[in-house]
């Protein structure tokens, strides 16, 4: 299974039921994304870099592994980034001038240890909270998460959301996040099979439930924002097996440097015919000149 094995598939975008849900809830769930062969591919190449990291000892005290830059870390994953069944989504809400800014890969074993108090709650974006001052603040990203595990009941390490959460900036926290604090009110761990996908408003407050159960938590990230927001992730070191939309997703476009009339592009979508997300929806008919992330 290669990184080229997936293209957007337009017939698969966000339906005006979708919309409805997502702008309601900041969230959706969609089941079965991933075959049983996609599954075994995809968490064998985790598996991997699990185990190299193990051997360097680079990893959590509990055993746990956060490895930012998924596929730089780990190439085999880039058949994510536009997988056919879910990547239609981020198009739909964002547009067709995006990147990949910040991904990660998540290995989280049974914690045999009853782990001391910390509130993880938190909305995507870092400093992006605290330096706009909008109520609410601006969507800015959309997230994909792939779920190689059953997480089909709570307690498995778990994604927690609160529901319509993603436009309200505060919740009720502790003091110290080190402080025994009770889940925001309305919270709920998402239960999901193997192979089902979660999408998510990056401003929703989520956070991650403590694993432990007897099963091992496997989750690939992939957060997606505008080209003109700087990107986070490293990038890959070969990408001579990437499509070229895969290319953009990494910010492996050369583009023009400079334009004599328009200057240069600097990622701000100038000219949309060296976008390559941009050229296939466009020969699909699917730019919506009502929708401003999509007009032509």
């Amino acid at each position: 299974m290669t990184a080229t094995a997936h293209a957007p598939a337009a017939e698969l975008a966000m339906t005006p039921d979708q919309r409805e849900q997502f702008d309601r809830d900041g969230y959706l769930i969609i089941r079965g994304v991933l075959t049983p062969e996609e599954i075994a591919h995809y968490t064998s190449a985790m598996d991997r870099v699990y185990a190299e990291h193990a051997a360097a000892g680079k990893l959590g005290a509990d055993g746990s592994l956060h490895k930012l830059s998924a596929v730089a870390s780990c190439p085999e994953l880039a058949g994510l980034m536009t997988h056919e069944k879910v990547f239609p989504l981020v198009w739909s809400s964002i547009g067709w001038n995006v990147h990949v800014y910040h991904s990660h890969l998540d290995v989280h074993p049974k914690i045999e240890v009853h782990k001391p108090p910390r509130f993880e709650w938190h909305q995507d974006g870092g400093r992006q909270n605290r330096e706009i001052e909008t109520d609410p603040r601006p969507q800015l990203s959309v997230k994909l998460a792939f779920f190689l595990t059953d997480l089909s009941e709570t307690g498995r390490g778990n994604l927690q959301v609160v529901p319509g959460s993603h436009k309200t900036n505060w919740i009720q926290g502790p003091p110290r996040r080190d402080m025994e604090w009770p889940n925001p009110e309305g919270a709920i761990e998402v239960q999901v099979n193997a192979g089902d996908v979660v999408f998510f408003d990056r401003r929703i407050w989520h956070a991650r439930s403590n694993n432990y159960s007897d099963f091992t938590r496997k989750v690939a990230f992939f957060g997606y924002t505008y080209r003109w927001i700087a990107i986070r992730d490293e990038k890959p070191a070969s990408f001579e097996d990437l499509t070229p939309v895969q290319r953009q997703m990494c910010d492996l476009l050369d583009g023009r440097a400079v334009d004599p009339v328009e200057g240069g592009d600097h990622a701000w979508g100038h000219f949309p015919s060296e976008v390559p997300l941009y050229v296939q929806l466009k020969e699909g008919g699917h730019l919506d000149p009502t929708y401003p992330p999509l007009k032509p």
